[in-house]
């Protein structure tokens, strides 16, 4: 016979664990899934205990022949797919597949949580039985899905148009958009006034600000319009200022845990732009392995599909000693820190995602990687670190300030000041945790100055104020990382699922992304309408999560996967039944500007599935069609044609000349009406305020280019 057969997902992996290993054990790779549900049919018996239909797609028959042949030869079989519920599946799968159920030789699942030496081998020596509590949860999960999606499609097919689709889980992700820009749209600003003054004490040049926030007796102040405002502000012109109260407090700041899939997808986001699926892609390959020279192919970081915080006590071993070496005892916290995660579907039999060896420090690497390689391994890196260091300490200094006007005996005012000073930095020498929009905006009462030494009785010198008229704000749209973030939070979704649920919403055109955030297309409202109205239970989160956490049970051998599957199908069929006969056809056709360069008859926006097209309203007599292109209202530079918005054949949009094929000018950045001020060339968005110049590279802050378009006027 034939040495030991390991077989795994891809030819990354195996590679690895080929270097590993060594010569005894032949490792091939699947390629994914063997089996699934067939294309273009149910593939389930919903009479028949949900029975699924598994077939072996005919791109894989060759590949299953090959793994079949050298199962036939080998001694041995080990099945070394991913630690989750889907690696799980796609052993079994496997196992069906080529026959090796049915063989009298056992047949070995091995689990390991990172591909180093020692976790490969202490996986080899304690291999394990096929877990088919995780497999009947993914089988679960895959027919929920199946019955969602192939009952639903041909609804939405004829009731609105042809190549619509609906999901169990990306649905309700629409949902939340579509509310999103909804309470964004009835939101109604409210006006309120900030109003600051600017003190010192007596014979002192050190000036600094103090914010009104209540009257004398303590009820809070809202100042809401510019004449209430400007009644404070003389009250505050005539007043006379001393400290009420000083508080000093030394503040510790605590570090982040180790990423999640969720976190690492948010920080990765917020840091390098990074789209949720672009990370778990350059995760898959650090994880994998990726060549380091002579030390051949390495796993560098730990399973990237993770909800658990718990980290191996020989990596927080590792990580202390690392500190201590490089930054001394006073950077190292008496004792190991954990971080036991709050949410109760957290797998805490799986490790947070770390990097494999921490003495393996990212410039080591610099030769080796990418730029994006390196730079995701980097924030893994500093993270884990940074998890296991001090605390940060900082002096927090709060002072009251009473503004009262003894002469006139009118109403006295309270104000606050603040400053935080670092008094010893702790983990942040080595990493910050980003804050998204919406913990700044929760934040954003709060100012931090540089205050002279003050004491409780001070007088001060009024120096002068300031109000600064303001509105409050809508809630913000969401972006990659906010969306993710509060998908965990309403337990929808598990880690190997939120960067397909953000590429399926978009790849559907239910949402679109303008600079950085998500909105709902004419099309993601009017499905989600439909939905919410007929099939409130498949687009509410709160029946979403709970499926969830059926699927949790059923991996813990706590329900069976037949009877989830049967709750849940009946009410699901009628409310379906009930759809077909009560919900009217929708009209979604647009007019348009254009007319059919054919026939010469109006031309109408259509929606197919891939995005927004222009057809001849005289169809079928004229079948026209043509690219539907959203113009920019700025110039071509190469032939002074209109720049329009266009989208690839793999959604990525861009902006092209319409006038193309015949002038092939595109850009993959929005295009801004004013002219780069060094060279007259385009300026394209560039990252924030910034733009650039598609000639000479200069960037230009957006106020410059107003301030242009100002002069321009005059």
């Amino acid at each position: 016979m034939a040495g030991k057969l390991v077989i795994v997902e891809s030819p990354a992996k195996a590679r690895t664990l080929n270097r590993i290993l060594g010569r005894s054990y032949s490792v091939k790779a699947s390629l994914g899934h063997v089996r699934d549900l067939p294309r273009g049919d149910l593939g389930v018996d919903v009479d028949k205990s949900f029975i699924p239909k598994y077939v072996i797609p005919p791109e894989k028959k060759k590949l299953v022949g090959e793994l079949k042949k050298a199962a036939s030869k080998a001694s041995s079989i080990y099945l070394a797919t991913d630690p989750d519920r889907e690696g799980e599946a796609i052993s079994w799968h496997l196992t069906q597949a080529t026959g090796l159920d049915k063989n009298d030789r056992l047949v070995r699942r091995v689990v390991f949580h990172e591909i180093t030496n020692d976790a490969v081998q202490e996986a080899f020596r304690n291999p394990r039985s096929i877990d088919m509590n995780l497999v009947n949860a993914q089988q679960a999960r895959r027919i929920l899905d199946r019955l969602v999606g192939y009952k639903l499609s041909p609804l939405l097919w004829r009731k609105v148009q042809r190549g619509l689709s609906a999901g169990r889980v990306q649905s309700v992700a629409v949902r939340m958009i579509v509310d999103r820009e909804r309470d964004i749209q009835d939101f109604v600003p409210q006006e309120y006034w900030v109003m600051e003054v600017e003190l010192a004490p007596f014979e002192e040049e050190a000036s600094f600000k103090a914010r009104l926030f209540a009257l004398a007796d303590g009820t809070k102040l809202d100042v809401g319009s510019k004449d209430e405002a400007d009644r404070v502000a003389a009250g505050l012109e005539k007043a006379e200022y001393a400290v009420k109260t000083v508080v000093t407090k030394q503040v510790a700041r605590q570090p982040a845990p180790p990423f999640i899939t969720s976190t690492l997808q948010q920080e990765a986001w917020q840091k390098l732009h990074f789209t949720a699926g672009r990370t778990m892609a350059i995760a898959q390959q650090l994880y994998e392995g990726l060549p380091l020279g002579k030390e051949g192919s390495v796993g560098l970081i730990t399973y990237m599909r993770t909800d658990s915080t718990h980290v191996a006590a020989s990596a927080i071993s590792e990580a202390r000693e690392f500190i201590a070496d490089k930054y001394g005892a006073k950077y190292l916290p008496p004792k190991p820190r954990s971080f036991a995660r709050k949410s109760k579907w957290a797998q805490e039999a799986h490790e947070a995602i770390r990097p494999t060896q921490i003495y393996r420090q990212p410039d080591q690497l610099k030769a080796f990687l990418d730029s994006a390689q390196l730079r995701l391994y980097e924030l893994i890196w500093k993270r884990m670190v940074a998890s296991q260091m001090s605390a940060a300490q900082y002096n927090v200094t709060n002072v009251e300030i009473e503004a009262s006007n003894t002469k006139n005996q009118t109403q006295g005012y309270l104000l606050r000041a603040s400053s935080s000073v670092v008094k010893f930095p702790g983990f942040m020498v080595v990493y910050s945790e980003s804050r998204d929009e919406d913990d700044r905006r929760e934040n954003s009462d709060s100012i931090g100055v540089s205050l002279p030494k003050l004491r409780t009785g001070d007088k001060l010198t009024y120096l002068g104020i300031s109000g600064e008229q303001c509105f409050t704000q809508p809630p913000p749209r969401y972006t990659e990382a906010t969306l993710i973030k509060a998908l965990e939070q309403k337990g929808i979704g598990r880690p190997s699922t939120y960067a397909p649920i953000l590429s399926t919403i978009q790849g559907r055109d239910y949402v679109n992304k303008v600079d950085g955030k998500f909105r709902p297309t004419e099309l993601g409202i009017t499905v989600t309408r439909i939905l919410t109205a007929h099939f409130p239970r498949i687009v509410d989160p709160g029946f979403t999560a709970q499926m969830e956490e059926q699927l949790d049970e059923i991996a813990q051998g706590k329900y069976e996967w037949i009877a989830a599957l049967q709750e849940f199908y009946p009410p699901f069929r009628d409310m379906l039944d009930k759809a077909w006969t009560n919900l009217e056809k929708v009209n979604m056709t647009q007019a348009s500007e254009e007319t059919c360069p054919k026939c010469g008859r109006p031309m109408v926006i259509k929606v197919g599935r891939f995005g927004r097209f222009l057809a001849c309203s005289g169809y079928p007599d004229c079948k026209t069609t043509l690219p539907y292109m959203v113009k920019t209202g700025v110039s071509c530079p190469l032939c002074g044609g209109d720049l329009v918005k266009r989208i690839s054949k793999k959604k990525k949009v861009f902006y092209g000349c319409s006038k193309y094929p015949k002038c092939q000018f595109t850009v993959n950045r929005k295009p801004m009406a004013q002219p780069c001020p060094d060279c007259g060339n385009l300026l394209v968005q560039y990252r924030g305020d910034w733009a650039q110049c598609v000639a000479c590279k200069r960037k230009v802050k957006s106020s410059e280019t107003e301030k242009q378009k100002e002069e321009a006027a005059l």
